[in-house]
């Protein structure tokens, strides 16, 4: 594949670059088309992705219908039939502006502005299309050869909420159309398994205007969070951690001392009790510092592992909010070691084997990264050369590959993230490592070492889920809402066929409830066939139990499987010894 720079150098694509430069050109001419079809609109950034191709415009009140979108890229397939040169041309600044000054770009006038004095100023033209970029890009328009627009959203001029909110258009583009059939066919099945679907056919947990961003969570839902709660806990306890609670809300100067009222406050609520400024909090970590500094602590006491099922709230805009996975309020299943430095290795190691285990047990594959400093921080070099280190280090130990996310750590120090790749090849990221030596030092922790002498603890930030609801949310698509039985919000449902005794079938509904198996009994009058699709379809029900005549005179029950549609006679107790291992392994 053939690709032209910004000094006209033709030359052939490098194969890691091939995705994004087909993106790239896809976005220009989508831009080329919308131009056509709306001369008035004004053009501010439009990048290639790691997932596609957008462009964000200005189309003053134009409002854009799904029908808007089809002409759109019915347009773009016309300028790729008109097999349009691009050429690139450079312009010093005062040109530049000029240019997109001529043109009516007043955002491509002002990102000239946020340039590099220096900056070379490129641009790429295809027909009477000019693009301010640096490129490389496709030699021709006919050299695209599959894409797709899929989407428009709002987004606010170079990400911020005081500035004017311009229209996203997005697609994408691949090599082929048999990478792009096989990407579309990737998206109906992600849309079949949209957890905000799944969820309301389910009655797990509703989302209301009432309460943007703060999901409440259903009988059902409640049962599935549990279940996750419980086996969190189990594990903990195993490995040796304790669990705390923390308040809600606490004063400023907490958070002033921890960091985050300078790094983070915009993310923050606020509020004023007795002429005093309070936060709730967006993280449990400086509740978690304020329990350790509550009492001394000796050296033979360390590692001292903390965990904490704290509410969390984080203010997000609310064009940004999504379901489960983008929430403003949520339950972060976090953990606090507090350690000597001669423990790091170790005590990082024990995290990622207790992660591993989690997401073993659900059936994902993952990978990892590790963040190193961001421009936003606190702390003194070495003392962030020391943790990135450290955090190297007990990866190398664990012989498990990672790859560097430079500048995405955390403010206080760098991090392992845990990107989780599900049934359909989406990748998640939720558990996470960070290693901190400024939280410890902010507020003045101490241990007494074996010569007497008092020691600053250092201090690891982990989460496994990452966040409960956000977790749900990534396992109800993993399981298309067919979860494994221990987690299932409801595990077995007893149908009844019409003009059955109901006394045997309540006597097996007892039994179930009494093993505390999570159990509904269906006694309508309805035709069995109809129960089934209804505990199969929207239910999705683990087990059916089917009670008819047969049954009732032969005191047995008949067992469907959802998994495999199979059914099983077998006497109640055969069943109950099955579904209480399954349940009590976890399986």
């Amino acid at each position: 594949m053939k690709i032209i720079y910004s000094d006209g150098t033709v030359a052939e694509c490098p194969k890691d670059e091939e995705q994004r430069v087909i993106r790239h050109t896809a976005a220009h001419i989508m831009a080329q088309a919308i131009s056509r079809l709306y001369p008035h609109a004004d053009f501010g950034y439009g990048p290639a992705t790691e997932k596609g191709f957008y462009y964000d415009v200005d189309l003053g009140d134009t409002k854009l219908t799904d029908e808007d979108l089809v002409a759109i890229e019915n347009e773009m397939k016309k300028i790729v039939k008109e097999n349009l040169p691009i050429k690139p041309f450079i312009l010093d600044r005062e040109k530049a502006v000029e240019l997109m000054t001529q043109r009516g770009e007043k955002y491509k006038v002002e990102h000239i502005g946020d340039l590099a004095e220096d900056a070379v100023i490129s641009f790429y033209q295809q027909g009477d299309y000019i693009d301010m970029c640096t490129g490389p890009h496709l030699c021709y328009t006919k050299a695209l050869k599959a894409f797709k627009i899929t989407q428009q959203s709002g987004a606010y001029w170079k990400n911020d909420k005081d500035n004017k909110m311009l229209t996203r258009i997005g697609g994408i583009a691949f090599s082929t159309q048999e990478e792009l059939d096989e990407y579309l066919k990737l998206l109906e099945e992600a849309e079949r398994r949209d957890h905000r679907k799944i969820g309301k056919e389910m009655n797990l947990f509703m989302l209301c205007d009432e309460g943007p961003g703060f999901p409440f969570f259903l009988p059902r839902g409640m049962a599935l969070k549990n279940a996750l709660i419980d086996y969190w806990r189990e594990i903990h306890t195993r490995s040796g951690y304790v669990e705390v609670s923390t308040p809600l809300i606490m004063n400023r100067r907490l958070w002033e001392t921890s960091g985050h009222w300078d790094h983070y406050k915009d993310n923050m609520y606020a509020t004023r009790i007795d002429d005093e400024d309070f936060c709730i909090k967006p993280m449990n970590c400086p509740g978690g510092v304020m329990v350790y500094a509550s009492q001394p602590h000796s050296y033979r006491e360390l590692p001292l592992r903390v965990g904490e099922l704290g509410l969390v709230h984080r203010h997000e805009l609310k064009g940004a909010l999504h379901g489960l996975f983008r929430v403003r309020c949520f339950t972060q299943d976090d953990a606090h070691i507090f350690m000597r430095r001669d423990q790091i290795s170790d005590e990082i190691v024990g995290v990622v084997n207790l992660i591993n285990e989690v997401y073993s047990k659900f059936g994902f594959e993952y990978f990892v990264e590790l963040s190193t400093r961001p421009e936003d921080s606190m702390g003194s070099d070495a003392d962030w050369e020391a943790a990135t280190e450290g955090l190297k280090s007990a990866l190398e130990k664990l012989n498990m590959p990672y790859t560097i996310n430079e500048g995405d750590g955390a403010f206080y120090g760098p991090k392992i993230d845990f990107h989780l790749r599900d049934t359909i090849g989406r990748t998640w990221q939720c558990g996470t490592i960070q290693l901190d030596f400024q939280m410890p030092l902010n507020f003045n922790l101490e241990y007494v070492d074996e010569k007497g002498e008092k020691q600053q603890p250092i201090m690891i930030h982990r989460v496994c889920y990452g966040s409960i609801e956000r977790f749900i949310g990534i396992l109800t698509e993993h399981f298309a809402g067919k979860f494994p039985v221990w987690l299932a919000p409801l595990q077995v449902k007893v149908l009844t066929l019409p003009g059955i005794d109901e006394e045997y079938a309540n006597q097996v509904y007892a039994a179930l409830k009494n093993d505390k198996v999570r159990c509904e009994i269906d006694l309508r009058n309805e035709k069995i066939g109809y129960k089934i699709r209804e505990a199969r379809q929207v239910d999705r029900v683990p087990y059916m139990v089917i009670i008819g005549k047969n049954e009732v005179e032969t005191n047995t029950i008949s067992v469907r499987y959802l998994a495999t549609d199979e059914t099983v006679n077998m006497t109640l107790d055969e069943f109950r010894a099955m579904l209480n291992k399954q349940i009590a392994d976890r399986a």
